[in-house]
């Protein structure tokens, strides 16, 4: 493994926990790409997010891991904005000594590819209400076309609390989506147009909501017609100011898209209980949406369709590479598609696509 960089983020040296079996699981990982165009590959631990981060665009070599302290922060998630800039959102608990526990929402950012993460900024909470407070879930995020960061968090009783900077990056109030039943963790995200959805898991269903104009309300949008899989659904925008969500269907537990003004198409792939990644990339001259998840053996599983084009086929294979959590995708700062994950063995891995026909991958390097 390689040097940290000199940039004096976080600790160096031996991570808190390792994000494979010989430690505590990792709770998410992310892989995302700098405006240099280097990667950056996040894993979050208990009471720290682990960093790797390319060396140079393309490289098989990189720095790290550099530990950012995350202490008492769950339910992490991580959005790239329009500005490279990464935004890392939390759910942070401080037990007193009254025995009351304070709980807030938590925001960090990170400014460019391997400088420090900003200090933990709190966000408040929902519920004014302390002995409520605790009924605040895991927060999620999206930013606009502006760079207005807007987050999302589920209440416990079957509604969502929302708040978004304005144009100027000043924090409006927490506002609620009342009505939306919601049962897991919401996906929110941003269109290039600016416009920004929220699909709402439910018991029986899921919600989807939208809103008509840039910093309009979020009104109810189409029947979603699948039941997400908690913790399956991802979002890609696949068309102009069109967003398709993919998730695991618990009807059939096979992989699901769905979009505006089309019903559920069933893509098949045998997935197990995690999140599905997607991307878009040009294979062949043809405009192709990629999957990845970790597959019922726990190994990762790849799929390839036209964009929009599922209909016509998903054509799936199996990497053969066990990992532990969910695999990651990208395209490189050279536009090539690269997936990360944890191996089982607890170190981070990554395979990049190679030049030729269709869509090859190379052998996994560790990290």
């Amino acid at each position: 493994m390689n040097g940290v960089s000199p940039d004096g983020a976080g600790r160096t040296g031996a991570a808190p926990a390792s994000p494979g079996t010989g430690g505590t699981a990792p709770e998410g990982s992310w892989l995302l790409t700098g405006h240099d165009g280097r990667l950056t590959f996040y894993v979050h631990v208990d009471g720290a997010v682990l960093r790797w981060t390319e060396e140079s665009p393309g490289s098989r070599s990189w720095a790290g891991p550099v530990t950012l302290p995350a202490k008492g922060v769950t339910g992490l998630s991580v959005v790239r904005g329009p500005n490279g800039y990464a935004h890392f959102l939390g759910r942070r608990s401080r037990p007193r000594t009254d025995d009351w526990t304070d709980v807030d929402i938590v925001h960090a950012t990170q400014y460019q590819t391997g400088r420090p993460l900003t200090v933990w900024h709190s966000l408040g909470n929902p519920f004014k209400d302390r002995a409520r407070a605790v009924e605040a879930g895991d927060p999620v995020g999206a930013v606009a076309a502006d760079g207005a960061l807007h987050v999302c968090v589920p209440t416990g009783q079957g509604s969502l609390a929302l708040r978004c900077e304005d144009g100027r990056g000043r924090w409006e109030a927490w506002g609620e989506l009342t009505g939306t039943g919601v049962t897991d963790q919401p996906v929110l995200a941003a269109g290039a147009a600016g416009l920004v959805e929220v699909l709402v898991p439910a018991r029986t269903g899921a919600s989807h909501f939208c809103r008509q104009k840039p910093g309009g309300p979020l009104t109810l949008g189409y029947e979603v017609g699948a039941i997400p899989l908690p913790g399956s659904v991802s979002a890609l925008e696949t068309s102009p100011g069109r967003l398709t969500y993919y998730l695991t269907d618990m009807r059939d537990f096979g992989v699901t898209a769905v979009r505006a003004g089309h019903r559920p198409v069933p893509l098949g792939g045998e997935p197990g209980d995690g999140r599905i990644s997607a991307v878009r990339t040009a294979l062949d001259g043809i405009d192709c949406t990629v999957l990845a998840f970790r597959g019922l053996t726990g190994t990762v599983r790849l799929g390839v369709c036209a964009t929009e084009g599922e209909r016509d086929g998903v054509w799936w294979t199996d990497t053969g590479k066990r990992c532990a959590g969910d695999p990651a995708l990208v395209l490189d700062g050279r536009g090539a598609l690269a997936v990360a994950v944890v191996g089982t063995d607890g170190r981070p891995a990554v395979a990049r696509q190679e030049d030729g026909q269709g869509l090859s991958l190379s052998d996994w390097h560790r990290i």
